[in-house]
């Protein structure tokens, strides 16, 4: 298979780069015969697109590395200074880049605390130029934590008891540190995964629709005419107004911020995504806020006994009839309209009475759909609020990650996820998944454009991309490609990160999935570059 050249072709009017390049290609030769950490290798790595290390660069590391874990002192004391010396050269490269954080994603397995795989998987992204990368660490129900220290209602991901008290969270963040990576967690935030769904104990804290469904259940999986890949009916997620919800999070974060990582980033900050008509939420049973404390945090939002009344009508009928509403005129003759927080109605002079009650209903009934969903989208809200400030007490770095046409109004309805990103604070990071699918870069960049015009001033918007280096994989283009479209079209980011590691890396991944130490070195020992 062809290889992709990393540097460019050489054109006639280039022949001063020409020069450059020869003088460049001669200082990798000198260093791979051993002169490390010399000036011209920073120079030779700040040449690269996007800060990537040289072919020669990255044999002479993986050498040395292997070379280290077999227990050769000499090579370890080489391997450390190497591994300095590109920490440095990456943060030179960087603060010279319009690109200041270039960021990958990474899901940790038990295999990663095997001899020198996890040193592999970070000095591969080092090679590519990254400066951040964001840790798995709550995903699928389970837990980046120390078996032995568990005390989450998730299990670990590290099982093995032998391997029960390895902190795999906290020897990812140094070592990455050590490399010149910042280390954020990733959560998922309120999709807690089956083996919280599955709990007798916590039933009560799951998400339900006005048809009584979860995420669990919510699609038949047996009907054929549905695509359910599109949906998210193999993830549990939870009602985000329930306080034993909340509580299981706050102290699993916790729990994880106590490794000391440089921020955290909460994913799923939304409701399920649902297929067909379904993916439109525009009717009061499509909202998610049909468990019991959604419910009463909805009824407690009115400020009269008719606006607590004709709420708890709205929630079990799904609507209310002109004769509910007369009948609740004659209950309570002392009030005028039902209300609740931000309901404006006409103010009725005293000794005048209310309109007729088919006259009012129609209002009526409108204003109860957008208190339902302004709940919705509160509740979502809030828990991410929550989850931002425990991280901000403990000095870390929070983001929130979203879809940018999460937040979409569709007609009378809004997109079922119901992800109001536009609200969130400018306060934090903003990871927009910016994963358009149209044959180029064109639907990539307008998402990136959607969510600056929004963002208010100052918000740092840090735009997701997915694909893989030097050519177009997963119906995208390469990922240079769009990263040189988004600078042009939206020059003020100045962040970028890339979903995820495995996209790149496939056989570097599977290998440390099923812990194939073979496998594990030859994946990490291939050149940068076509289909790796």
């Amino acid at each position: 298979m062809k290889k992709i050249a990393l540097l460019p072709q050489i054109r006639p009017k280039q022949k001063r780069s020409a020069l450059l390049i020869v003088s460049l290609l001669s200082a990798w030769v000198a260093e791979a015969a051993g002169v490390i950490g010399s000036p011209l290798r920073a120079q030779a790595q700040q040449t690269l697109p996007f800060c990537q290390s040289s072919p020669q660069s990255v044999a002479q590391k993986n050498a040395l590395r292997q070379q280290a874990v077999m227990g050769d002192r000499s090579a370890q004391q080489q391997y450390q200074n190497l591994v300095a010396s590109d920490a440095q050269a990456l943060q030179q490269c960087r603060a010279q880049s319009w690109l200041k954080t270039q960021a990958v994603w990474l899901r940790l397995y038990e295999c990663d605390l095997q001899p020198g795989v996890l040193e592999s998987v970070l000095d591969r992204m080092v090679s590519r130029g990254y400066n951040q990368v964001y840790l798995e660490v709550f995903y699928n129900g389970q837990v980046l934590l120390p078996a032995a220290e568990n005390r989450t209602v998730w299990p670990s991901v590290v099982r093995s008891p032998e391997l029960a008290r390895r902190d795999l969270l906290a020897e990812a963040i140094q070592k990455a540190r050590t490399r010149g990576l910042k280390a954020y967690a990733w959560l998922f935030s309120l999709n807690y995964g089956y083996s919280y769904g599955n709990r007798a104990d916590r039933a009560s804290a799951l998400a339900r629709n006005g048809l009584g469904k979860t995420s669990l259940n919510v699609v038949d999986t047996t009907n054929t005419e549905i695509d359910i890949s599109k949906g998210d009916i193999d993830k549990v997620f939870v009602d985000p107004y329930n306080q034993q919800a909340r509580q299981d999070f706050d102290y699993m974060l916790q729990s994880i911020l106590q490794r000391r990582p440089d921020g955290a980033l909460f994913d799923y900050i939304r409701y399920p995504r649902q297929t067909g008509a379904a993916s439109v939420a525009n009717k009061l049973s499509d909202l998610w806020i049909f468990s019991g404390a959604a419910q009463q945090t909805l009824i407690s939002r009115a400020t009269n006994t008719k606006g607590q009344v004709i709420i708890q009508k709205y929630l079990s009928q799904g609507n209310v009839s002109v004769g509910d509403l007369a009948a609740l005129d004659r209950s309570y003759p002392t009030e005028k309209e039902p209300l609740w927080q931000g309901r404006n109605v006409p103010t009725i002079p005293p000794g005048k009475p209310l309109p007729p009650a088919a006259i009012r209903l129609p209002r009526l009934q409108q204003d109860l759909w957008l208190l339902s969903v302004a709940h919705a989208y509160q509740g979502i809200s809030d828990f991410l609020n929550a989850a931002v400030s425990q991280s901000n007490r403990q000095g870390a770095v929070a983001g929130a990650v979203f879809f940018p046409d999460g937040n979409r109004r569709i007609g009378q309805g809004f997109d079922s996820r119901m992800q109001p990103w536009d609200q969130f604070s400018p306060a934090i990071e903003w990871h927009s998944m910016s994963y358009g699918l149209c044959g180029g870069t064109s639907c990539i960049v307008d998402q990136v454009q959607r969510v600056v015009s929004q963002a208010p001033a100052g918000t740092r918007v840090n735009p997701v991309i997915a694909g893989a280096w030097s050519f177009p994989a997963y119906n995208r283009p390469s990922l240079e490609m769009q990263m040189n479209a988004i600078h042009q079209a939206v020059p003020q980011v100045s962040a970028i990160s890339h979903f995820d590691f495995s996209w790149q890396e496939p056989q570097l991944a599977n290998a440390r999935r099923v812990c194939k130490p073979n496998l594990i070195e030859a994946a990490a020992a291939r050149p940068l570059g076509l289909g790796q």
